[in-house]
């Protein structure tokens, strides 16, 4: 999943970026209500993190512009002020929650956790490849009877996968929408990603799920072997 953070605050930035990172999330980051503007009508996020004391535009002005657009991304805000007149202010231009500063990381994941809930009801909660289930909302997989340990990334990187199953996704892609926009793709990190990924997924005698496609890609999806 994909987040804006619109902060001009260093040390918040790092803050979040460093711990949404290891839940798995793909981070992208404006310091100004202007650029901030920019990128969430033009990105597609799941969710936004939203100040309201930034510079160009303020964060209430950016949410009453992202509403009007309209754009209905959930948005949790984060102000240093807490006035009942305050938090009306955020919740009146359309945020979908209000946090204070100083805040705990694991209330702000809880909390974005459940916009983001909220904001894909209408989506599958799951999805499965043959005997592959991968569940999106507790964020955990199964092969069979067999529970998947993965990492975040490695999680992402098989959500990813699975909810594009049958589609051939680039290492460019997969590397904007699992780490970063701006991520170097001359690495090798989807390279190893995949292999360490393949490894738990396809135990000696399991049917091959995660093909590789020379010159194009990776394709999580289930393959008729049998001789015609």
């Amino acid at each position: 999943m994909k987040i804006l953070i619109v902060e001009d605050e260093p040390k918040t930035v790092q803050y979040l970026r460093r711990g949404l990172g290891e839940q798995g999330y793909s981070v992208d980051h404006a310091r100004d209500g202007v650029d901030g503007l920019h990128l969430a009508l033009t990105g597609a996020y799941d969710a936004i993190i939203l100040d309201v004391m930034l510079p160009g535009l303020d964060g209430v002005g950016l949410l009453k512009g992202l509403r009007a657009a309209p754009n209905d991304t959930p948005v949790i805000m984060l102000t240093a002020r807490d006035t009942v007149e305050d938090r009306l202010n955020g919740l009146g231009a359309g945020a979908d929650d209000y946090l204070v500063k100083p805040f705990s990381f694991l209330e702000l994941l809880a909390r974005l956790q459940a916009i983001l809930r909220r904001g894909r009801a209408q989506q599958v909660p799951h999805v499965e490849v043959a005997d592959l289930r991968v569940d999106l909302v507790a964020r955990r997989a199964t092969r069979g009877k067999r529970k998947l340990n993965l990492t975040a990334k490695e999680f992402a990187l098989l959500a990813l996968l699975a909810r594009r199953q049958s589609e051939i996704l680039s290492k460019t892609v997969i590397t904007e929408l699992v780490w970063d926009i701006n991520f170097d793709t001359d690495t090798n990190v989807v390279e190893v990603a995949v292999k360490r990924l393949r490894a738990k997924l396809e135990a000696p005698g399991e049917e091959k799920l995660l093909h590789t496609v020379r010159g194009m890609g990776y394709v999580l999806e289930q393959r008729d072997e049998t001789p015609a």
